[in-house]
C-alpha cells in the first residue's frame, strides 16, 4: 500500500516545482514508510511513497514501460496480475520485473488505454503519464477502496494526492470551506464523493477515471463500471455452494504477499468467515487481531470461539479508555476533513495492534452491504411493504399529521409511537430511505447553522444525493435500491474511508474479500428473499457458513464497533461548552452559537439525547482547530 502525489501542467512548458512535489509526497510518508520515488519531466511530476508488499526487492515507483514513455505511480494491489501477464507478453510486451503487479498496469494501459480498467481486478488508485499521447490518466477501483483527491490551483496546475494532507502542501490551492459540504457532513457524518470539505478540491469517485490531455480543456470523470442490480433466479442450495466457492477464491487471491499477513477478527459473521477461509488455506497458523470492549458491546468471547476452532495465533487487546472529546479532535488530523464515524477510534486501535505483527490484514468489510446485514435494510423493506398498502394521499396527509402530533399518541400501538416511523411512512420511498440514513435530520441541523451559512446553501439539501441515486437505480426492488444507494455513498464515503485512513496511519494494508467486484456483482444479483427474509439479514450467507462457524457466531444480534458518548457528554458538559462555544467555532461564522448552547443544555438536563449532533459538532471543531494550526483556511 502506498501514497501517490503529482503535478500536471496541462498548458505551457513551465517546469514542475520539484520541491513542491517532494513536500506533497512527504506529507504521505505514513502511507509508505519503505521509501520514496519521483519522476519529473515537462508537464508532469509524479511522487510515490512505498509500503513494500509484493516484489520487495524491486517494485520501486514511479515505474515505466520499455522506452520510459509511460510512467505510473500506484496505490493498491492488482490481484489478477499473474494471469494478465502472459496475455500481455503474448501481445509483445517485455517485463523488467519478475512479479510486479504495478508493471502489469503499465503494459495494460499501452495495449488497451482506458479500457485497461476492464481487465484489472483489485483495489487501486493510480496515475499514468503517457508522454506520446500527452495525457495524464487517473483511475480508482470499482468499490472505492483507495482514494485520490485532485484540484486545479490558481496557477492552472492540476494537483493530486492520496490524502488531503498532500494537497495541503500546495500554497496556491485555496482552502475555502464549501457550504454544501457542511450541510452534507451534518446529514451523513461524512462528505460524499465527489466533493470534499473544501470548494474546488474533489475526490475521484469510485469506478471512475479522469483523462487529462495536454493542451485541452479540463475533462470530467467518467464511470467505467456500475453495481449491477438485476436479480437472477437461483436455487438456495446451489447459491450457498457458489457463495463459498466465490468467497474462498476472493480470499485466496488476497493472501498473496511477500510480508507477514493476518486478519481482523471482531467475532461477527463477516470477519469470522474471512478468518475461517484464510486459516483453511494456510499451513501455518494465521495471526488474528481483536479489540475488546467493556460492557455489552464486547465480542471477544465469539472471536475466541473462532480462533480456537481454526487454531489461529489470537492477539486480543482491551480498548483503552477513550476521551471522546479529545478523540473528536483527532479525526481532523487523521482524515484531513471532518469525519464523524466514531468507530474509526477502535478501528485505529485494531490496525495498530495488527501492525505490530503483520503488514497486511484481511477484513470482513462489505459483507453487510452485499448480503443485506444492516438493520436499516430490514426497516426499509418493512416500511416499503406498509407504504405499498396505503394510498399516497393517506400517507402524505393523515400519517404526516399524526407525525406532527406525535406527542399526543400516548395510547397508540408501540410501533406507531416513533415519530420517525410515522414521518418515513408519510414520505415516498427515496425520501424515506434518505431520512433513515441521515444522522441529523434537516430541521434539526439547520437550527445549528448561522444565517450566513443557511443563505449560502442556496437551497442545497444533502438528501438530494440519496434521492437521485435511488431514483436512478435500475431495480424496482426495495432492498436492491437501498443497497445500491449504500454502495455509492456509505461504503466509499464512510466505511472504506475509515479503514483506509486508520490502516494507512499505521502503515498497514487491509484487503477485503467481500468487496471483490465479482463477489459484489454476484451478491447483488441474488433475489431479495435469499438475503433478507422474516427480519433476518444475511440469510444465505449464514446458511452457507453453517459448516464453517459456530451457530453462536452466526445467529446472534448484530453488534456495533463503537458505543454512544451520550453519558460522557452529560458528565463533560463544561468541556463541551468550552469547545463548542469557544473562539474556534465562533470565528468560523458557520454556526448559531445560541443554538449550540441550547443543544448542550438540553442534553445535560437529560430531556433529550443530542449525542449524535454533539459528536459531529466536536469533530467539526477539531477539524477547524487542525486547520488553524496547519495550512490555514478561509470560509
Amino acid at each position: 500500500m502506498c501514497g501517490i502525489a503529482g503535478i500536471f501542467h496541462p498548458t505551457g512548458e513551465s517546469p514542475v516545482d520539484a520541491g513542491l512535489l517532494a513536500r506533497m509526497t512527504t506529507a504521505l510518508a505514513h502511507r509508505g514508510p519503505d521509501g520514496d520515488g519521483f519522476h519529473v519531466e515537462p508537464h508532469i511530476g509524479l511522487g510515490h511513497r512505498r509500503l513494500a508488499i509484493i516484489d520487495i526487492g524491486g517494485g520501486h515507483q514511479p515505474m515505466f514501460n520499455e522506452d520510459r514513455s509511460v510512467a505510473i505511480v500506484f496505490n493498491g494491489e492488482i490481484y489478477n496480475f499473474a494471469t494478465l501477464r502472459p496475455k500481455l507478453e503474448a501481445l509483445g510486451h517485455r517485463f523488467a520485473s519478475d512479479h510486479s503487479d504495478t508493471e502489469t498496469i503499465v503494459h495494460a494501459w499501452e495495449s488497451w488505454g482506458p479500457d485497461c480498467l476492464d481487465h484489472l481486478s483489485g483495489m487501486f488508485a493510480f496515475a499514468i503519464w503517457d508522454r506520446n499521447r500527452g495525457c495524464l490518466f487517473l483511475a480508482r477501483d470499482r468499490m472505492g477502496k483507495k482514494p485520490i483527491y485532485y484540484a486545479t490551483d490558481s496557477a492552472g496546475r492540476v494537483v493530486f494526492a492520496s490524502e488531503m494532507a498532500g494537497l495541503a502542501m500546495v500554497p496556491t490551492l485555496p482552502r475555502r470551506i464549501d457550504p454544501a459540504a457542511v450541510e452534507d457532513f451534518f446529514a451523513f457524518g461524512y462528505v460524499p464523493e465527489p466533493g470534499s470539505i473544501f470548494a474546488g478540491i474533489r475526490r475521484l469517485p469510485a469506478a471512475h477515471f479522469l483523462l487529462l490531455e495536454r493542451g485541452k480543456p479540463a475533462a470530467e470523470p467518467r464511470r467505467y463500471w456500475d453495481v449491477p442490480t438485476r436479480a437472477v433466479a437461483t436455487d438456495a442450495t446451489a447459491a450457498a455452494q457458489d457463495l463459498i466457492a466465490r468467497l474462498t477464491a476472493a480470499t485466496a487471491t488476497r493472501m498473496v504477499s511477500d510480508v507477514p499477513l493476518g486478519a481482523f477478527l471482531s467475532g461477527g459473521v463477516d470477519s469470522s468467515a474471512v478468518v475461517a477461509l484464510a486459516a483453511q488455506a494456510r499451513r501455518d497458523p494465521l495471526d488474528t487481531f481483536t479489540i475488546g470492549f467493556d460492557g455489552a458491546e464486547d465480542e471477544t468471547p465469539f472471536a475466541a470461539m473462532v480462533a480456537r476452532r481454526y487454531g489461529t495465533r489470537q492477539h486480543t487487546e482491551r480498548a483503552a479508555a477513550v476521551d471522546v472529546i479529545e478523540a473528536a479532535r483527532m479525526q481532523g488530523r487523521i482524515f484531513g476533513e471532518p469525519f464523524g464515524d466514531a468507530s474509526s477510534v477502535p478501528t485505529f486501535s485494531v490496525c495498530a495492534l495488527a501492525r505490530r505483527h503483520a503488514t497486511v490484514a484481511l477484513s470482513g468489510d462489505g459483507g453487510d452491504e452485499v448480503f443485506a446485514g444492516y438493520r436499516r435494510y430490514r426497516w426499509h423493506t418493512l416500511v416499503e411493504s406498509i407504504r405499498a398498502l396505503l394510498p399516497a394521499g393517506v400517507r402524505r396527509h393523515a400519517i404526516g399529521t399524526l407525525a406532527r402530533i406525535y406527542p399526543k399518541l400516548d395510547r397508540a400501538p408501540r410501533w406507531l409511537r416513533a415519530r420517525h416511523t410515522l414521518t418515513e411512512l408519510s414520505l415516498d420511498s427515496a425520501l424515506g430511505y434518505a431520512r433513515t440514513v441521515t444522522k441529523v435530520q434537516r430541521e434539526r441541523r439547520h437550527r445549528l447553522f448561522s444565517p450566513a451559512l443557511s443563505a449560502s446553501l442556496d437551497g442545497h439539501d444533502a438528501t438530494a444525493t440519496i434521492v437521485a441515486l435511488m431514483d436512478g437505480c435500475p431495480s424496482e426492488d426495495a432492498l436492491a435500491q437501498a443497497q445500491y444507494v449504500d454502495l455509492h455513498t456509505w461504503l466509499p464515503g464512510d466505511i472504506l474511508t475509515k479503514v483506509d485512513r486508520a490502516s494507512m496511519a499505521n502503515s498497514l494494508e487491509v484487503r477485503a474479500p467481500f468487496l471483490d467486484h465479482d463477489v459484489v456483482a454476484w451478491g447483488l444479483s441474488l433475489p431479495a428473499g435469499l438475503k433478507l427474509r422474516g427480519g433476518e439479514g444475511k440469510r444465505l450467507l449464514k446458511r452457507a457458513l453453517e459448516p464453517l462457524l459456530p451457530r453462536e457466531v452466526l445467529y446472534r444480534p448484530k453488534q456495533g464497533f463503537a458505543t454512544s458518548p451520550a453519558a460522557t457528554f452529560r458528565r463533560e458538559a463544561g468541556r463541551l461548552r468550552a469547545r463548542l462555544l469557544g473562539e474556534t467555532m465562533g470565528a468560523c461564522g458557520l454556526f448559531a452559537l445560541p443554538a449550540l448552547a441550547r443543544l448542550i443544555d438540553e442534553h445535560e438536563a437529560g430531556s433529550l439525547d443530542h449525542a449524535a449532533p454533539l459528536w459531529l459538532l466536536l469533530v467539526f471543531e477539531g477539524f477547524l482547530a487542525s486547520e488553524a494550526a496547519g495550512a490555514g483556511m478561509s470560509s
